[in-house]
């Protein structure tokens, strides 16, 4: 078992409770897509995932490992093997995509290393590869700031394709792209997982999207599990219910788009 959560909860700082007795279990490769409302806690299982953030009751194992016995020493080499693609990545605005990209690696790289890659990128090759499977390659030398936020969201992938984790994390990831854009984006996420059989959990508003693209979807509500079932099982009457008196209605299922130009963003 790769994700594994018994009875978990977590509280912030400022009292609100954001997950409540939560058991999740995640088996290797697997896809699975989080859906709910917004504060449901998505953003925070994601990070308590990615150990970010320290349970305040229950039990939680990633890769086999109790995170949070651990020694600090080895809960960093335990979070080189976790890649968290954020909604908006914490790119600082002058620095170049190539070194943002690159700098997936540093978990794993030592300090001078680290340090050398500030000063010359040293594998310019493997960050073109991994920003043109996002079609992004004419970016490479580019600043962050010059990136629109779809372009910047794609960044952020690219940098956790680059870093190759056994454990893959997405909170929101399309959340700034358009539709065609978004799909496309998601196909490469979920393609690399498969090929490379990485264990992959999304956060995703967008619920077609999800359905789409994610063989499993957990509903999460108010920081508890409400269902967790199969694609083809979720239906409009749980919907309804995930999302009841956030809108008027829960959103639409409807299909991807079948357009295969790619728009940049």
């Amino acid at each position: 078992m790769t994700l594994h959560l018994t009875q978990v909860s977590v509280t912030h700082a400022n009292g609100v409770q954001a997950l409540r007795g939560v058991d999740l279990h995640i088996s290797a490769s697997e896809q699975v897509a989080i859906i709910g409302p917004s504060g449901a806690g998505k953003s925070s299982l994601l990070n308590l995932l990615a150990t970010a953030l320290r349970p305040g009751n229950g039990e939680l194992q990633v890769l086999g490992e109790r995170a949070w016995q651990l020694s600090a020493r080895q809960r960093q080499r335990l979070r080189a093997r976790i890649g968290l693609v954020h909604q908006s990545p914490p790119l600082p605005p002058r620095q170049r995509v190539v070194t943002a990209v690159l700098a997936g690696k540093l978990g794993q790289w030592g300090l001078g290393k680290s340090l050398l890659n500030l000063l010359h990128p040293l594998d310019i090759p493997g960050a073109r590869a991994a920003l043109a499977r996002l079609d992004l390659s004419d970016k490479l030398f580019a600043q962050c700031q010059q990136l629109s936020g779809g372009q910047l969201q794609r960044v952020g992938i690219a940098r956790v394709l680059y870093q190759a984790p056994e454990v893959l994390l997405a909170d929101e990831p399309v959340s700034a792209m358009d539709p065609v854009l978004a799909q496309h984006t998601l196909s490469v996420l979920c393609r690399h997982a498969r090929q490379h059989n990485v264990t992959l959990v999304a956060s995703l508003h967008a619920v077609e999207l999800a359905l789409a693209n994610f063989s499993r979807i957990i509903g999460l509500r108010d920081g508890q599990i409400l269902f967790d079932l199969a694609a083809s099982e979720v239906d409009r009457e749980l919907l309804d219910k995930l999302y009841a008196n956030e809108q008027l209605q829960s959103p639409p299922i409807v299909p991807p788009p079948l357009s295969v130009q790619i728009p940049r963003c």
